[in-house]
């Protein structure tokens, strides 16, 4: 009799799962196919394109804006001293900006039109710097210049020299940006001539928006009023047009 059997399978080794399943094969990436070349951004592309450079204005620039006071007509010689001493003391990194504030005026002489600058209020100079004991001494004494605007600051039972910086809105107004020659300027309704000198009045637009005055000077011939402002407490006189004002 012959040893030949057959051997049935058990149950177990027909559904039975293999110890090694087979890797699935990779899948082609979908952005590399799909995206043309010239569309894709890499991720230094990326970066540059987030970094937007910010806007420069005046207020965000290193250290804080002071209001310093020359001698009367002596603006530009005193700020010409400040800017030398500044040098030989090499103070560069403390005190770095002198301004005198100036905004393009249109007159007309002769018949001709003529765009000139004027000072936006005669008897100031604005420093931007560091409030350092070194920037104080250089500013301070400094010839032509008589000391700050402003009483010095309180801080616990210490005295600091410094007075308030100039706020955002202030440094705004004053150095605000100026258009160009080229571009149109806002148009002005023409004022009617209903002021009379010893009136207040609020200024509507320019570096003194939302101050107030009193009317010094009636020049109706070219529609313009002299106004004395109050500036960081002192009476200043200021030339602007009929528009720039209103009744209060």
């Amino acid at each position: 009799m012959s040893d030949d059997t057959t051997t049935v399978p058990d149950d177990s080794d027909l559904f039975a799962v293999p110890t090694d399943p087979p890797e699935p094969e990779p899948t082609p990436d979908p952005v590399a196919e799909d995206v043309p070349a010239e569309l894709a951004v890499d991720e230094a592309g990326e970066e540059a394109l987030a970094e937007v450079p910010p806007e420069d204005s005046p207020f965000t620039r290193p250290g804080r804006w002071y209001v310093v006071h020359p001698q009367s007509g002596y603006e530009k010689k005193a700020k010409s001293n400040l800017e030398a001493r500044i040098g030989s003391m090499n103070l560069e990194d403390e005190v770095f900006e002198v301004v005198i504030p100036t905004e393009d005026v249109v007159e007309f002489k002769n018949g001709k039109k003529q765009v000139v600058q004027k000072k936006v209020f005669p008897g100031y100079l604005l420093v931007r710097c560091f409030d350092t004991p070194p920037a104080w001494e250089c500013i301070r004494n400094t010839p032509l210049i008589t000391g700050f605007v402003g009483a010095p600051r309180v801080q616990g039972s210490r005295r600091n020299p410094w007075p308030p910086p100039l706020t955002r809105r202030e440094v705004d107004n004053f150095l605000m940006v100026k258009p160009e020659l080229g571009g149109e300027a806002p148009k002005r309704t023409k004022p009617r001539l209903e002021y009379e000198e010893g009136e207040s009045v609020r200024v509507k637009e320019g570096p003194f928006a939302d101050f107030t005055g009193q009317i010094a000077e009636i020049n109706a011939d070219q529609l313009k009023l002299k106004v004395l402002v109050n500036i960081f407490g002192r009476e200043t006189l200021v030339e602007m047009d009929f528009g720039q004002v209103a009744k209060l």
